[in-house]
């Protein structure tokens, strides 16, 4: 059994590797939930017997040791048996130890597949919400809509896009989400996404090699160490390292041999001491600041190496893989090379090494190896974060694109005059299909605002949010939930989520003052999307309307387009002043049985009715009706 277990082992780890290798695409008749099933029911099948074979060469082991024990009491106190016997089983057992981590290491990266389809599923069920990475640490309250729209956080749509497995993925994605990309930008990008989308083979390879990366990459603090300035300079200290070292031994051996006095060597080991003393903060600096350094970059070099491993259609693409390699090899041999100095270094702290290592100046040269390497390098650490990165960041795009076949690429416009957004069946991305209610949008030259009025929880702020995210989305390169989308490159502002803080002392009304000061500003640089809800409900009611049609007016001569929630009807009345720049749509709502009920459809003309006190008498709110 022993002799048959390495043979099996290998091959089924043979098999797993070629299938993480392989490429995937979906047969006729396929849908992306069927495929990741049977892919998770793989790989947890493929779990299950590497846990079993983990198990047998553990035995095997055991075993192994057993039989090793009773032979070395046998050659030991009987006396019956060479010690030679011996050599057997301890090199089998080493053997087993080698290859039960290997069927370890397998089974982990077959454990987080199994992981990457359970959530590649979820998200599939619309269950995604509470999975994967919020994205808290990129939330911004300042930020013209991320907070708006639901940008970061518990259920946002850093949620539902990010399956990046690295710190770089993650920082490329968020900065997509809150900086909207040019015409060409976005065009590279879409192209990326198309070609990145059928790759599931190489989406579960990134998962499996870059679930480590998380953990154990931090790109802030790994690029701040590989461009520092040199801690060790000059090449004189080496020169003298190696003269002091020769000299020294050549002391003791002389000293040893009868040769010489002991004054000598004494002398010798003096100046060791003190050369070795004037360097020793400085070494010990870069040997151990290598340390963290060189176990991420090794990590690091791992999924470079798998994003090497393909090729591409896409230009971007095939530009981000060339940028993966140095001029000395691929950045896991060169990750590598760092990882082995540090390696080196550590020998020092060998007891029978540790005299020797003195005498060889071992950690001085070591640390003008790290040096070496930084110098040869370290400008290209940045460089390959930012490839990984967004090679990520494109892969999050890829899968959501794979899992909503039926969502499409915009299309983005040059336009003259006010921006373009004109969207066919347009919805929520973050509402489940089954439930969502797609509504048709047009904005341009005509109109350029809509004036959206309605009941409560009718749709109006959805409808904003739709719009907003599909912007979004469209301007970062991916698919949008829209049967079409025509629009051109804008900035985004919103006040959907405008809250006042106490620490700044700020009103919620000063902070939508601010908020829309800002949105005027943007739209005097450029072309603007603005979304506003309920504008100026902080304040009376002449001054709402007024500072409503004078900010409509600004922002329509600036040339910005957008949509404004109301459930003043003053505010809807100006739309007919303002046409046809201002056009006037509603929700609607139905009272059945004393249970408020909505379509959730975009209709013309504003509202007639409010519903606000139905709902509070449907809440149990004894609502007196007015005395006549």
């Amino acid at each position: 059994m022993v002799a048959a277990c390495p043979a099996e082992t290998l091959a089924k780890a043979e098999r797993l590797r070629r299938c993480f290798l392989g490429s995937t695409t979906m047969p006729r008749g396929s849908t992306p939930h069927t495929i990741y099933q049977r892919l998770l029911d793989e790989r947890r099948r493929e779990e299950t017997a590497l846990t079993r074979r983990a198990d047998q060469v553990s035995t095997a082991r055991l075993v192994t040791f057993a039989v090793g024990a009773a032979l070395a009491w046998g050659a030991i106190f009987v006396g019956r048996m060479s010690s030679w016997w011996l050599i057997l089983p301890v090199g089998v057992f080493i053997g087993l130890v080698v290859l039960h981590d290997r069927v370890l290491l397998t089974r982990d990266r077959v454990t987080r597949a199994v992981t990457w389809y359970e959530h590649g599923i979820a998200r599939l069920e619309d269950r995604w919400t509470g999975i994967g990475a919020r994205g808290d640490r990129f939330a911004d309250g300042d930020h013209l809509f991320a907070q708006d729209l639901d940008l970061f956080g518990e259920g946002s749509l850093f949620q539902l896009l990010s399956t990046a497995q690295t710190r770089a993925g993650e920082d490329t994605l968020a900065s997509w989400l809150r900086e909207p990309a040019d015409r060409a930008d976005v065009t590279r990008r879409q192209e990326a996404v198309r070609d990145l989308r059928p790759r599931l083979a190489l989406r579960e390879r990134l998962a499996t090699a870059g679930a480590e990366v998380r953990a154990a990459v931090h790109p802030t603090a790994l690029r701040d160490w590989a461009t520092a300035p040199p801690v060790l300079r000059g090449v004189w200290p080496r020169v003298v390292a190696l003269a002091l070292s020769g000299l020294t031994v050549a002391a003791i051996i002389a000293w040893g041999t009868g040769t010489t006095a002991p004054l000598p060597m004494l002398l010798a080991l003096t100046a060791s001491a003190i050369f070795e003393r004037g360097f020793h903060r400085r070494t010990e600096r870069v040997t151990h600041g290598a340390a963290e350094p060189g176990r991420e970059l090794t990590v690091l070099g791992g999924v470079c190496r798998v994003l090497r491993e393909d090729t591409y259609t896409s230009a971007r693409l095939s530009a981000l893989r060339d940028a993966l390699t140095t001029h000395d090899g691929e950045v896991s041999q060169v990750a590598r090379r760092l990882q082995h100095l540090v390696e080196l270094h550590d020998w020092q702290h060998n007891l029978i090494f540790r005299p020797f290592a003195w005498l060889m100046f071992w950690e001085l040269h070591c640390a003008f190896a790290v040096e070496s390497w930084r110098a040869r390098y370290g400008a290209s650490v940045p460089d390959w974060l930012r490839s990984v990165g967004e090679f990520e960041a494109l892969s999050a795009l890829g899968t959501y694109a794979y899992e909503h076949p039926a969502d499409v690429y915009p299309e983005l416009v040059d336009v003259d005059g006010p921006p373009v957004y004109e969207a066919e069946a347009l919805a929520h991305p973050l509402i489940p299909t089954a439930v969502s209610v797609a509504n048709d949008v047009t904005l341009g030259a005509d109109p350029q605002v809509l004036i959206v009025s309605g009941s409560n929880m009718s749709g109006k702020t959805t409808l904003l949010r739709s719009v907003g995210v599909s912007t979004v989305m469209a301007l970062m390169g991916g698919p949008v939930r829209a049967r079409r989308l025509r629009l051109s490159p804008v900035a985004v502002g919103a006040t959907l989520r405008i809250e006042e803080s106490l620490q700044a002392g700020r009103s919620r009304f000063y902070a939508e003052v601010l908020r829309l000061g800002q949105i005027v500003e943007m739209a005097r640089a450029g072309p603007m999307l603005f979304l506003l809800d309920e504008l100026f409900h902080g304040t009376n009611s002449h001054d709402r309307a007024e500072g409503a049609r004078g900010l409509l007016r600004s922002l329509l001569s600036l040339g910005a387009v957008g949509l404004v929630t109301t459930h003043d009807l003053a505010l809807a009345e100006t739309a007919a002043r303002m046409a046809p720049a201002a056009l006037n749509v509603h929700f609607d709502d139905t009272l059945v049985e004393g249970e408020m009920r909505f379509d959730y459809r975009v209709k013309p003309g504003p509202v007639t009715r409010s519903n606000a006190l139905a709902i509070m008498r449907a809440v149990g709110l004894d609502i007196e009706p007015k005395e006549s």
